[in-house]
């Protein structure tokens, strides 16, 4: 069974490094890639804001869902106020893990009126640094999204209610078999980035796959053998993250 790939872009508003998105739109376009693009409804992180904000970016944002982009629901305002790291445990610190049932209920609702209004409609939760917990999962049909872009899984499964699509890599890299989702930041790409990323589109292109097709298809209830994969792999992952940060 050979390996397909997903392609996910992160921390997308308005603000975001515009001068590296357009030539990465440019090379999505070229070889058909349909992303999953991870917006803040209300960017409210500096960090976040490179560049100066983009007065068409709610039209571009519409444009990507009419080419059948995945439009994702990237938290809220970004802004990490909770300290747990949530299901996942990647990272200390959250905009919802942690966070009060009610606040997390607010600001889900905030964030996808803030779509409704701009005629989005997002098909795939994306926590800021991979942290949500069980409230968050609980509390995400109610504003109409039933899948997540995370988890250590080798495959899509059905967990907690919700689908699971795995989050697995942070560029691309050759696998023997599976489904993984190559996260993308963009705002600090360099101009070597960039040509590292049309190489590596250019040699996936063939084992591209998307969001739609996936939940299109049938999608299993996580096994054991799913639990033991993604247990091995994020304590890799784990350890990876950890050092980096000391």
């Amino acid at each position: 069974m050979s390996a397909r790939f997903l392609v996910r872009f992160d921390d997308i508003c308005p603000t975001m490094n515009w001068a590296v998105w357009e030539r990465v739109e440019e090379l999505l376009l070229r070889h058909d890639v349909k992303p999953i693009v991870a917006i803040v409804p209300d960017n409210r992180d500096p960090k976040l804001a490179p560049c100066a904000a983009r007065p068409d970016f709610w039209d571009r944002a519409r444009g990507w869902q009419r080419k059948g982009w995945t439009i994702g629901l990237h938290g809220y305002r970004h802004l990490y106020e909770g300290q747990s790291g949530g299901i996942m445990d990647v990272h200390a610190g959250s905009e919802f893990a942690g966070v009060p049932r009610e606040v997390q209920r607010e600001r889900l609702a905030a964030g996808t009126k803030i779509f409704a209004e701009q005629e989005l409609v997002p098909a795939i939760w994306v926590a800021p640094g991979h942290a949500f917990d069980h409230a968050t999962l609980e509390l995400l049909p109610e504003v109409g999204i039933r899948a997540v872009s995370d988890g250590f899984f080798w495959r899509a499964v059905n967990r907690n209610g919700v689908s699971w699509i795995p989050q697995q890599l942070w560029r691309f890299r050759a696998m023997p078999f599976g489904l993984w989702t190559v996260c993308l930041h963009v705002n600090n790409w360099k101009e070597d980035t960039l040509r590292q990323f049309e190489v590596a589109l250019a040699r996936f292109a063939g084992s591209l796959t998307n969001v739609a097709d996936i939940l299109a298809a049938r999608i299993p209830q996580a096994g054991v053998l799913d639990h033991a994969f993604e247990a091995a792999y994020a304590q890799a992952v784990r350890t990876k993250f950890r050092k980096r940060e000391h």
